[in-house]
């Protein structure tokens, strides 16, 4: 996926000003090779529009030594990634959601402080806008996820201690209220929506790397303990797939980077392991774009990764899937569907 190898040299350099996947004034580049995503559409039965509806984007990113929080949007037309409009703050580890078509990021942290401050972009317009309350109190290693209309801002660490605190954002409002806590502490967890429920796991409570898990059912308003996964990590990626929960990557009690997969069965109750990604992968994202499940970015240990793999069900396996343009160290991959 994308013109792009695993150093950044790009096959075909796009317009150098910020290229918009969607949305007026964005021409489609003049006698570009189609890559393989777009011949699949071009002799697909399906109508077109079943085959390519979602929107990814890759996120912000931020160390002393590359603060520029880059962002780049996916266009499977052209099979490569374009530049868009970097974030107005520049900042790490910030959480990274979507609402109402639209991007959000919120927290996150630089050399000397934890941020409080929210940032919402429109893919359309190319355009970040900072008029977004803050949340309640500064920290990082915030998650971020979208249900019933409201965007739910879960855990962090302020600088000092992990929290176990939710607020729920209402965008008619502008405003976040807080919800029931969470039973643990947590920083740099996993989380992701699936069968109405929040589900959080791992992640670190101040002290301690996790393996618990816990479940918010938005419509009680509390939370309740689930099986714990089979290994204890942080900063993995996380998201619900094919009706199962998948966890990849991330850091152990020992702070080694994992390439480690597992999948939780609601049905079942019982989490077993996948095969293990092709790439150790801390703060790696996970996300399902137009039916397949990725996994991208995050740090082997030695360096910050830019490279994409994509999951393959049937085969339980992952291989190689291209690069994005930029390397995204604390950043995340969202989708727009």
């Amino acid at each position: 996926m994308g013109l792009a190898n695993e150093q950044g040299n790009s096959l075909k350099e796009p317009e150098s000003r910020h290229m918009l996947i969607k949305g007026p004034g964005a021409p489609p580049p003049k006698k570009e090779r189609p890559g393989p995503l777009a011949l699949r559409r071009r002799h697909c039965k399906v109508a077109p529009r079943d085959v390519f509806t979602d929107t990814m984007l890759a996120v912000g990113g931020w160390t002393q030594d590359e603060p520029s929080c880059p962002v780049e949007q996916f266009c499977p037309e052209y099979n490569e990634w374009r530049v868009a409009a970097p974030m107005v703050n520049r900042r790490g580890n910030a959480a990274v959601g979507t609402l109402g078509g639209k991007v959000y990021t919120a927290g996150g942290q630089d050399s000397i402080r934890c941020y409080a401050n929210v940032e919402r972009y429109d893919p359309h317009t190319d355009v970040w806008s900072v008029e977004i309350a803050p949340l309640s109190s500064p920290r990082t290693g915030v998650c971020l996820l979208e249900t019933d209309g409201y965007l739910y801002a879960i855990g962090g660490w302020d600088g000092i201690t992990a929290s176990s605190a939710v607020e729920r954002y209402d965008p008619v409002l502008n405003s976040w209220s807080r919800q029931a806590p969470m039973r643990t502490r947590r920083s740099h967890s996993g989380a992701a929506l699936l069968g109405g429920h929040l589900y959080v796991m791992g992640g670190r409570d101040g002290d301690t790397v996790l393996n618990s898990v816990e479940r918010y059912c938005p419509e009680e308003g509390s939370w309740s303990a689930c099986p714990p996964m089979r290994s204890a990590r942080e900063g993995a990626g996380c998201t619900a797939y094919l009706g199962r929960l998948y966890v990849a990557g991330g850091r152990d009690e020992l702070r080694l980077d994992l390439s480690a997969v597992e999948r939780y069965d609601p049905d079942t109750r019982r989490w077993s392991p996948v095969k293990h990604m092709t790439c150790k992968r801390n703060q790696a994202s996970l996300v399902v774009f137009n039916g397949a499940l990725l996994a991208a970015g995050g740090s082997d240990g030695v360096v910050h990764l830019k490279s994409v793999e994509v999951y393959n069900p049937e085969s339980n396996t992952w291989r190689h899937h291209g690069s994005m343009r930029s390397k995204h160290p604390g950043g995340a991959l969202v989708v727009l569907s």
